[in-house]
């Protein structure tokens, strides 16, 4: 019927309030007259006049409606007619409709006092067609009303038949004063979209004087609540995803335009700190000691899955990290290094159940996914329009004029918006960095305030994701100092992980990764973050050495700055263990490399533990460390490994379990073993019929990397 059309339109739509009203109630239990009278009594008090700002009239009608229903029930509660036993059969069914209808028109209210102006204005006629559906249905209920049979006063009948003429006459309402505003609002997106930046004092009338957003707060609160609708209705929306990222960047440009940068949205970015950001609920479940199952936990971004999909290779990632690694153009699985056959995300329904069900278990959080997508063509669905991207033009402008010439205070809100929106999409990093804003983010990194620092780091390295702002931040007269800098004495650990992170998303670049490397400080501050920073930290860390340890000629630094006992530490480390083996496989291909690491008492134990029980590709990294020293490091080092415990077993199984470069490097292995004059003793045979495998290099297109903080961190 259409009152299920219009409650699951409802639903759809996710009214704050919405679970609220779903009280189930057996209406064949209960006083059914005064409890519909209670209901329509709290429906008339909660919703005066004043709290519509849209949709007003029909608001009102509704509540109108209601308030006579509420006069024939309170006079049935009055009367010996009003007991279940007196009332006629159909009068009871009416009744128990009305108790829907009721609840779905506070639904309804509910969900036009409490959205965003915005959001209630883009969706006027939709939200209009809700109230004459309802209306219809009410009609209808009065027009089955058996009136006649129910003993009412004069007055009671009169106002109800009364009621039963309008509802029959009423037709669809949409107030031409509100739809105006919403051509006008559509009018800016078209102005955008035409490069065309609109007048600001037109800006100013419609958002200040007619929609009374009157404030940075209110304005960042309607931007908030549109981006909340991209987010929960998953595609099915109207306007569609990408027309409303074009309305939040209007919005998000006026924010600055008309309130500038206040001091008390500043101080909301300070609030914010003391608090767990949303989203992050890896940091709510290390407040309470609880350990997350491994299974549980993105290989991309190591925090609980909130959306885990699979992608074509059968690897499991959260859809919000793999989404951004396949937007940079990855097209190789994270985890395996597989080619991808294609770029379809599928929910595991089954793996996010069971998160939900050990969340609620462990009694944390589980927040609904802030980026939810059916699929990459609803993904790509959503890519900003060229009125959004315009507007963020515009956007960027302002933000870098306030990084050039604004207050501290300025600065650093600036620094947050441009790390913001600088978030995703690489148009929005090209054209950010092309507007000049990298000096500026440069002299910020040396604040003494930790907000603006943290912020200006971040900016930094999502600009650094796009290739060609690499070399841009790299030539700028002493960032890389700077951002070194922040490694070591950064004011949060958050600055210090982002810097490390923008430092391995630099690194990709082979011409640069001698220069970082050779970087007063560098390597020694990634060390330390190795050794004792969070497990973020850690990861961010050993994959900014893994990269430099691709560069040759990077071995003897590494060494000197004691990245080697960092490494070799970092093998206890589940988070980190796989590209700490990496980074070892390739140093000791070097005599010196391999010399440092056959002194570290604990290296072999380490490799040979991660045969045991490390993930296939550290396994694989394992494997091909301790073949790289046997070759490189001589006979000492050659029979340090050979006498590790267990190490025959351990290659055996790898020669049928492993993966395919695993079997090669353990046959190629044995097949060193074989020559030595002790071999016998404990490898016999293993290794015939395996050829010798090839000196191959680690493949490091598989490792993430970082779109606005993680692949290895995440996204700020």
């Amino acid at each position: 019927m259409a009152s299920a059309a219009i409650f699951s339109s409802l639903r759809r739509r996710r009214s704050p309030s919405l679970e609220a009203f779903l009280a189930p109630v057996d209406l064949t239990d209960v006083a059914l007259v005064q409890t519909l009278a209670t209901l329509s009594s709290e429906l008339v008090s909660c919703f005066p006049n004043n709290v519509f700002f849209f949709q007003r009239r029909n608001s009102g009608s509704l509540i109108r409606k209601v308030e006579v229903f509420l006069l024939l029930l309170e006079y049935l509660m009055d009367s010996d007619s009003g007991s279940m036993s007196n009332l006629p059969t159909t009068a009871v069914l009416c009744f128990k409709e009305l108790y829907l209808l009721l609840y779905r028109s506070k639904i309804l209210l509910d969900y036009c006092s409490q959205s965003g102006k915005l959001w209630l204005l883009l969706q006027n006629h939709s939200i209009s067609g809700h109230f004459h559906d309802l209306n219809q249905e009410i009609s209808t209920l009065l027009d089955v009303f058996p009136i006649k049979e129910v003993d009412f006063s004069d007055d009671v009948r009169e106002q109800v038949e009364l009621l039963q003429k309008q509802a029959r006459k009423a037709k669809l309402y949409i107030d031409k004063s509100d739809e105006n505003l919403r051509l006008r609002f559509f009018s800016f997106l078209d102005e955008f979209e035409h490069g065309r930046i609109p007048n600001h004092v037109e800006l100013r009338l419609f958002f200040v004087e007619r929609l009374g957003i009157m404030d940075a707060k209110s304005c960042r609160s309607e931007i908030e609540f549109l981006e909340e609708q991209i987010v929960n209705h998953e595609g099915d929306i109207e306007p569609t995803a990408s027309v409303l990222n074009g309305f939040v960047a209007i919005t998000r440009y006026c924010r600055f335009l008309l309130f500038g940068f206040e001091e008390d949205e500043l101080q909301l970015c300070f609030g914010n700190k003391k608090k767990p950001r949303k989203g992050l609920i890896i940091r709510e479940i290390a407040n309470t000691f609880l350990t997350v199952p491994k299974d549980f936990c993105c290989p991309i971004s190591l925090d609980l899955m909130r959306d885990p999909v699979i992608i074509s290779t059968g690897q499991t990632y959260d859809r919000s990290s793999i989404a951004r690694w396949m937007e940079e153009g990855h097209c190789t699985c994270p985890k395996t290094g597989q080619m991808l056959i294609h770029n379809r995300l599928v929910r595991n329904r089954a793996l996010r159940n069971l998160i939900m069900q050990w969340c609620t278990a462990h009694g944390v959080r589980y927040d609904p996914p802030e980026a939810t997508d059916a699929s990459a063509e609803s993904f790509a669905a959503a890519l900003p329009i060229k009125a959004a991207a315009e507007a963020n033009r515009a956007i960027a402008t302002l933000l870098i004029q306030q990084l050039a010439n604004g207050s501290q205070g300025a600065q650093t809100l600036a620094a947050r918006e441009i790390r913001l929106l600088a978030k995703t999409g690489k148009e929005n990093r090209a054209f950010i960095a092309e507007a000049g804003a990298i000096p500026h983010l440069r002299k910020l990194l040396s604040s003494s305030n930790p907000i603006a620092q943290e912020n200006s780091v971040t900016a930094l390295l999502n600009l650094s994701i796009y290739e060609k702002n690499k070399s841009r931040v790299m030539d700028e007269d002493g960032c890389l100092g700077s951002i070194v800098e922040v490694l070591r004495l950064g004011l949060t650990t958050e600055s210090r992980q982002n810097a490390a992170a923008t430092l391995f998303s630099l690194s990709s670049v082979h011409d640069y990764k001698k220069r970082i490397a050779y970087q007063e400080g560098a390597v020694e501050a990634l060390a330390e973050l190795l050794r004792v920073g969070t497990p973020r930290g850690k990861k961010d860390a050993v994959t900014a050495l893994f990269n430099l340890a691709t560069h040759s000629d990077n071995c003897e630094r590494m060494i000197e700055a004691g990245a080697i006992t960092a490494l070799v530490g970092a093998l206890e480390n589940e988070g980190a263990a796989e590209e700490a083996a990496g980074a070892l496989a390739l140093i000791v291909r070097q005599p010196i490399g391999a010399e440092a690491v056959g002194k570290e008492e604990t290296a072999v134990a380490g490799l040979i533990a991660m045969m045991r029980c490390g993930t296939p590709r550290g396994k694989e990294n394992a494997v091909a460390a301790l073949l790289e020293l046997c070759r490189t490091g001589g006979a000492a080092a050659t029979k340090r490994v050979l006498k590790a415990p267990a190490l025959a077993g351990l290659l055996q199984t790898l020669l049928f379990t492993g993966t395919k470069r695993a079997r090669r490097k353990a046959a190629s292995l044995a097949r060193v073993f074989q020559r030595c004059e002790f071999a016998s003793l404990h490898f016999g045979g293993l290794g015939v019929g395996y050829a010798f495998a090839d000196n191959s290099t680690m493949n490091n297109s598989s490792l993430p990397g970082d779109v606005s903080v993680p692949m290895s961190i995440s996204v700020l």
